[in-house]
């Protein structure tokens, strides 16, 4: 499957709930989101049967998303599910990790391959304030366990905020030293509530970690897959570092991704509030033929790229990123 600017679609992030047991500052109010009602959200069958089309229009690679995906019973038994789809080949999970530990060997036997795990700071106290209320602890043992069982490349997703400080990045070249951990930080993206302030830009972080006196960061390839972060080595390092620019240094020419939100809308563009509506359809007994066209409907609309700046202040997405999937 092909967009209307050549760019292969093969990718599709599954937000399989808008819950979440965190209230980060940058996604979302102190006071949490208004909710969707369990009958508004799509039940397992209904992801399934759309994964099943769409894997039959190119899509290979699943990400699951949420809100915290790991909060929603049944994870297992749908990813289980999902691997039995013969064209999938990959499936991975975002997760803040805090649920992780003691889930992490089942995820990985119903066919989970890796997950990217949310981490801003180390510091407890500044990890609890950005999160409203999550303990570091939890997260950091989500992270062990992933690599224990070999939910692998384990990837950590660092927004840089404001909370952001030199401690957190010498712990993270400690990590990439000693494991095959890909640690990547990602600009922070004005979407939501915003009530954290935006961190050192990227070209700040590389000239810091330099700083810390453990070699120069050397460009490498991407350690699996083919998305947006470009990865760097410090010398003897097991692990990678990697820098993700959606506003200083738009990858849109490479996206090869939609996303289907947790009420059954398909969005052509994270940034865009476009939207078609799977689950209306899904409801009314359409046929294979009508999700087909749906879907083709929803590729043709995929804009070129974003128009998002860092002078343009908060973006206008009517959804907070909770709502979407990320």
């Amino acid at each position: 499957m092909f967009d209307c600017y050549q760019r292969t679609i093969n990718y599709l992030r599954v937000s399989v709930t808008d819950r979440c047991n965190f209230r980060c500052m940058y996604c979302m109010p102190s006071q949490g989101v208004q909710l969707l009602d369990h009958s508004d959200i799509l039940s397992y069958e209904e992801f399934i049967r759309l994964l099943e089309v769409f894997s039959r229009q190119g899509i290979q690679k699943i990400r699951l998303t949420g809100g915290e995906p790991l909060v929603r019973k049944g994870l297992t038994d749908f990813i289980r599910n999902i691997a039995a789809i013969e064209a999938i080949n990959d499936i991975s999970l975002t997760t803040n990790g805090c649920l992780l530990a003691p889930m992490a060997e089942q995820l990985k036997n119903a066919g989970l391959n890796r997950v990217n795990i949310s981490l801003d700071t180390v510091d407890a106290k500044k990890f609890r304030r950005i999160t409203r209320g999550g303990d570091v602890a939890d997260t950091l043992r989500g992270v062990a366990a992933a690599l224990e069982v070999g939910l692998t490349p384990v990837k950590l997703n660092t927004v840089l905020t404001e909370l952001l400080t030199m401690a957190d990045l010498e712990y993270f070249v400690d990590l990439v030293q000693r494991h095959p951990v890909n640690v990547r930080f990602i600009e922070y993206m004005p979407i939501g509530e915003c009530r954290v302030g935006a961190g050192p830009s990227v070209e700040e972080v590389k000239t810091m970690l330099e700083q810390l006196g453990h070699g120069l960061l050397t460009p490498v390839s991407a350690p699996t897959g083919n998305g947006p972060a470009r990865y760097y080595q410090l010398p003897g390092a097991k692990g990678t570092l990697g820098f993700v620019t959606p506003i200083s240094e738009h990858f849109c020419s490479q996206c090869n991704r939609v996303r289907l939100t947790a009420d059954g809308k398909l969005k052509p563009c994270l940034l865009s509030d476009q939207e078609i509506d799977l689950k209306a359809a899904l409801r009314s007994g359409a046929s294979e033929e009508r999700l087909v066209e749906l879907f083709q409907q929803t590729v043709a609309a995929k804009p070129e790229g974003h128009s998002l700046t860092p002078q343009q202040g908060k973006s206008e997405v009517r959804r907070r990123m909770s709502q979407i999937g990320g």
